[in-house]
């Protein structure tokens, strides 16, 4: 028998015990196996290659090492050593407080699995959450910053916890105009945001094949629209799941980071090469952030500290 517990607030987070799933790769069409695996305290989010050899293998889940942003985020290294669409489990990770794990990936791209950061999830509560020894460090906004490209915006303010709001605006009738804001505690992040599915149009499909892209993308593991209908027998899970995913990406890529943000993250039309600039950004500015000890940034009540 064990006891639950909520989560510590203020402490470092880990995986009660290893977990693992496999998937299709939204881009590379093929199968791939992760193990997700408990880390000590200030570990970081770290990925390793389990089909490569060498510590070269490893790439910590850091914006500076984001080495590509077309359709999903990538990590790599200078020995060539990538992995793809890792914005998901970011995404369940920092929802879920996960301060430190290993993500073993045995290619060169995380598991679609249906689109949203749903199953990954359902993998962290099944494997069990558990304190460590050492109070979290978080990223406190200080100041405004922003940055702008064309008709795209993002910025990072000073907050009371981590929020996120967002506006689409798609020359699209299935999608249109949408925006959204959420402050991420109490469980919002999973009963809110995590089963939002990633999307694409149908007319696109043949090229981003031909870009060697979206070769494992399906009705099973995205929303496909055509024209003003969605394809998907199911319909949407949201009637704005289309912002909510955007939330969820933008989640994923500022854990990229490498500890939570404590402000509020506004986008326009913002994708992952935007959340990863407005990191960027923040980061260049000594006097817009500072890190803190011990604060509780998101909190997912949901989640049960189990101990032996």
């Amino acid at each position: 028998m064990t006891d639950a517990l909520e989560i510590g607030e203020n402490l470092q987070h880990t995986l009660k015990s290893e977990i693992g799933c496999s998937g299709t790769g939204l881009h590379t069409g093929n199968t791939v196996s992760i193990v997700l695996k408990p880390a000590p305290e200030y570990t970081g989010i770290v990925f390793r290659r389990t089909d490569k050899a060498g510590n070269n293998a490893e790439l910590e889940a850091l914006v500076d090492n984001v080495v590509e942003a077309t359709l999903c985020t990538t990590l790599g290294n200078d020995e060539g050593i990538k992995i793809a669409t890792v914005e998901h489990l970011l995404a369940a990770l920092a929802g879920c407080r996960i301060d430190n794990v290993y993500v073993e990936v045995d290619g060169p791209e995380m598991p679609i699995m249906d689109g949203s950061a749903a199953p990954f999830v359902f993998l962290i509560e099944c494997a069990g959450v558990v304190e460590q020894n050492k109070t979290r460090r978080v990223i406190e906004v200080l100041k405004r910053i922003e940055i702008s490209d064309g008709d795209r915006e993002a910025s990072l303010s000073p907050g009371d916890g981590f929020s996120v709001g967002f506006e689409i605006d798609f020359d699209s009738d299935a999608i249109g105009k949408q925006d959204k804001s959420v402050r991420l505690v109490n469980g919002t992040f999973k009963g809110e945001i995590s089963r939002a599915r990633t999307f694409g149009f149908a007319e696109e499909v043949e090229q981003l094949r031909k870009m060697g892209l979206a070769r494992g993308g399906s009705l099973d593991n995205a929303v496909v629209v055509s024209g003003d209908k969605i394809l998907n027998d199911e319909g949407l899970r949201y009637d704005d799941e289309f912002v909510r995913h955007k939330i969820l990406d933008c989640v994923g890529d500022l854990y990229l980071a490498g500890a939570p943000i404590s402000g509020h993250f506004q986008g326009f039309r913002s994708g992952h090469a935007m959340n990863h600039a407005i990191v960027r950004a923040l980061f260049s500015d000594p006097t817009a952030w500072r890190y803190v000890e011990g604060e509780a940034v998101v909190a997912e009540p949901e989640l049960m500290l189990a101990t032996a």
